[in-house]
């Protein structure tokens, strides 16, 4: 979505231009190619006044519970970043609610930076740890040059030389910046209503379950959800996230009561999700175990379906492990990886591997979540996309081939959504498809 500046810039433009070609076409006296180039460009007039009137829509839920606020880190040890307001905003200190600094809005960037365990905002010294910036209506700030809702909360780290930078945003308009960040806006409305429940779902879980024990509750990646703030908004994007508004999942127990979970979701299974224990270990979730999947490879791109041949320098690998994982150092070099446990789907021809054994040069060995070694080898997940695949060894190489699907493969398949949509299924039935057992039920 193009940027409040942008859209007036546009409106301005185009008001020019209808007014510079009106009068030159009343010179000519043409009055058939006057009237048709009017309704154009008076049509195109009001697509930048309705882009410049979506935008600027004030940010709901700002006097929503604290419970239904979503603290999102948008980046950590930063030494300095810049931030701009299309309104005025305040600095607050977030313990004593103290008004610390007013800003009048701007266009230009103002630059923020830290010293001695002091904010400089625009060469003004703010004396405290932690700030949050409030924007006033419609309460969108720019960071770094992306929009976002809400307020913004700056923590210096311990160094006292730099910051973390948190997004605190309601619940709603923080799901408007994911679901069009996780799911393009132009598939079937079902499956941008079931990315949005499983989206809430998945949210308050992980804030529930860890947001207690650090400043932020998920990150702005796909470490949890991909979140892009105000550039993921649409039309279609709020219509699904308030046709599903305060909806969530909840695994429905034997005796009536129920339980919420954390709704995984993933781009294509490759034809069978995966139980969450054998990914990601803690708790079975009955509406987390592995289902069969034959609706992904109808609509997944090739590429994303069945993925090319990926091939790592030995050595790197093994450093890449140890730093992340320093009890293997004892292991040496690492001379073996192979499947420890694995998942086998015959009926889909699916087999993932979901544990590995590793060998080192020292002769002792070790082992690791598969999902653990994929991400350790591969941080983005764009080269080694699942661990449906299989592992070759070669003098100096690992190589992993056969490669199938995108993700962990845990909970809903992103893709499977597409094509059930597609076929005329509805959210609800989406969801009980890759979350057997589960309800819907509402927050509010």
């Amino acid at each position: 979505m193009p940027s409040q500046q942008t859209g007036f810039a546009t409106l301005m433009f185009l008001r020019q231009l209808l007014m510079d070609i009106a009068l030159r076409l009343k010179k000519s006296k043409i009055q058939l190619k006057s009237f048709l180039l009017w309704t154009l460009l008076s049509s195109l007039i009001v697509v930048a006044g309705c882009i410049e009137r979506q935008l600027i829509k004030p940010t709901t839920q700002m006097n929503i519970d604290r419970k239904y606020w979503i603290r999102v880190l948008l980046f950590e040890d930063a030494v300095s970043c810049k931030i701009k307001s299309w309104s005025n905003f305040q600095v607050l200190d977030p313990q004593t609610e103290t008004i610390l600094a007013d800003f009048r809005k701007t266009t230009k960037p103002v630059k923020v930076t830290v010293a001695n365990s002091k904010f400089i905002i625009d060469n003004q010294t703010i004396i405290a740890g932690q700030i949050i910036i409030i924007p006033d209506r419609p309460h969108i700030f720019n960071i770094n040059g992306r929009d976002y809702r809400g307020k913004l909360k700056l923590i210096i780290k311990d160094d006292g030389r730099s910051f973390d930078a948190v997004n605190l945003v309601p619940l709603e308009p923080y799901l408007a910046g994911v679901v069009g960040a996780e799911m393009p806006d132009y598939w079937d409305s079902a499956a941008l209503q079931a990315q949005a429940i499983a989206a809430r779902t998945y949210a308050l879980y992980i804030k529930k379950r860890f947001g207690p024990k650090r400043n932020w509750d998920v990150k702005k990646t796909q470490a949890n959800q991909t979140y892009h703030g105000v550039s993921a908004e649409s039309k279609r994007v709020w219509d699904a996230v308030n046709k599903t508004y305060g909806e969530v999942l909840d695994l429905q127990l034997p005796d009536g009561t129920k339980r919420s979970f954390p709704s995984y979701y993933s781009t294509v299974c490759g034809g069978h999700t995966e139980n969450s224990q054998h990914v990601f270990g803690g708790d079975f979730y009955e509406s987390l175990k592995g289902i069969s999947c034959p609706y992904c490879k109808q609509t997944a791109k090739p590429t994303f379906f069945y993925w090319p041949m990926v091939q790592f320098d030995k050595e790197l690998v093994t450093a890449k492990l140890i730093k992340k994982y320093p009890k293997l150092k004892q292991l040496g070099k690492i001379i073996s990886i192979t499947a420890k446990k694995e998942s086998v789907y015959e009926n889909e021809n699916v087999i993932r591997i979901t544990a590995v054994k590793l060998k080192g040069s020292t002769g002792k060995s070790d082992s690791l979540r598969a999902e653990d070694l994929r991400l350790s080898i591969d941080p983005t997940g764009r080269k080694i996309k699942s661990t449906i695949c299989k592992i070759v060894s070669t003098s100096d190489k690992w190589i992993f081939v056969s490669g199938q699907g995108f993700g962990h493969g845990v909970g809903m398949c992103q893709y499977g959504a597409h094509t059930m949509a597609r076929k005329g299924e509805n959210a609800e039935q989406i969801l009980s498809h890759y979350y057997p057992g589960s309800i819907i039920t509402s927050l509010y």
